[in-house]
């Protein structure tokens, strides 16, 4: 187990901390445009590829439906928790400054880049600190999906029998394509585009439009189809670009955290992400029938860490980075405690 773990962390380490370093001396403006390249082009090409490569017919349907009914508890428990914890606000001493008495270099990355408010005079440090429509809409995001493609895959093979590995693929899959890029573009869309009137319709193209959604459906459906080795070649080759260049991105927006301020208000979306979401779908699961290695293999995915995923939406839809960034870290972190514990409890 020690050993995939170092062996999964290495490139996690590595191309981080070059990001932190690398954004020093290159444009502030070039996390937002990576981002949105993954958004458009890096991701949907790692889709296309796994798509095409994953043969559906040979796996059992309770993957995807436990996936996608374990999405919606854990977004009805993010929901409730975000609730209580504004209620709780209100209770406690109001501590934040005012946005006026900030350097422009000590504000949180929404706050240095392009207004992120529900209106020009609302700061997101007010007396609420969830007042503010793109945090509260990060806070689910981070909380609902996790990194199981560049983590999951890397990972969980580990400790699950190779019989159900396609456990393992579908799973990410189902999450990536109906959670991340289906349900989680709805969500980034309602509440990141704020100083927009939201209409139903408006999220509901945005969906429909996801790069990723056409990359699916085209790699499905041309799985027959034998394209030029070159063509397979490049699609194989993108999954080795698009993951550095997603850990770059994050080390970038990590590299702008401002210590505990930045990581506190990522302390609960963190826990709902690795500790609740696992434990949910390991009680869920014995009631459709599922155990042993089938069990193991959707609980240690479920409880991967908060997606890389949160980042390119949040640099599309204009939600706060700095509390997705925070969730990662500390999810991440987190991921090295509970992977033991869900061994002991459901292997």
């Amino acid at each position: 187990m020690t050993d995939s773990l170092i062996q999964a962390y290495l490139p996690l380490f590595f191309w981080t901390g070059l990001g932190a370093v690398l954004l020093r001396f290159l444009p502030e403006s070039l996390p937002r445009v990576l981002g949105r390249s993954l958004y458009w082009v890096g991701v949907p090409l790692e889709i296309l590829a796994l798509a095409r490569q994953t043969h559906f017919s040979r796996q059992v349907g309770l993957a995807p439906i436990v996936t996608i009914a374990g999405l919606i508890v854990v977004w009805g428990l993010a929901w409730l928790s975000l609730q209580a914890i504004r209620q709780l606000s209100f209770t406690l001493p109001k501590v934040d400054p005012p946005k006026a008495d900030l350097p422009k270099a000590d504000l949180p990355i929404s706050e240095k880049t392009e207004p992120l408010q529900e209106s020009d005079t609302t700061p997101i440090a007010s007396a609420d600190p969830w007042d503010n429509r793109a945090r509260r809409g990060s806070f689910i995001l981070t909380s609902i999906f996790g990194n199981t493609g560049f983590v999951g895959l890397a990972i969980a093979p580990a400790f699950v029998d190779s019989a159900y590995a396609s456990w393992l693929v579908l799973y990410s899959v189902t999450q990536n394509v109906v959670g991340t890029y289906g349900i989680g573009v709805f969500l980034s869309s309602y509440y990141g585009r704020s100083l927009q009137k939201s209409h139903w319709w408006t999220q509901m193209r945005d969906v429909l439009t996801v790069p990723s959604l056409w990359a699916f459906a085209i790699g499905s459906s041309t799985r027959s189809i034998v394209l030029p080795e070159a063509i397979e070649f490049g699609l194989e080759a993108s999954v080795w670009v698009v993951i550095p260049a997603a850990l770059l991105l994050m080390g970038m927006r990590l590299s702008q955290l401002r210590g505990w301020s930045s990581l506190r208000l990522a302390v609960v979306p963190a826990f709902l992400k690795v500790v609740v979401s696992p434990v949910l779908i390991g009680l869920l699961t014995p009631l459709v029938g599922l155990g042993g290695n089938a069990r193991l293999a959707l609980v240690l995915m479920s409880g991967m860490p908060s997606a890389f995923a949160g980042l390119i939406l949040a640099e599309e839809y204009q939600l706060d980075r700095e509390l997705i960034a925070s969730s990662i870290v500390l999810s991440t972190g987190m991921l090295l405690l509970t992977i033991p514990l869900w061994l002991v409890l459901f292997a």
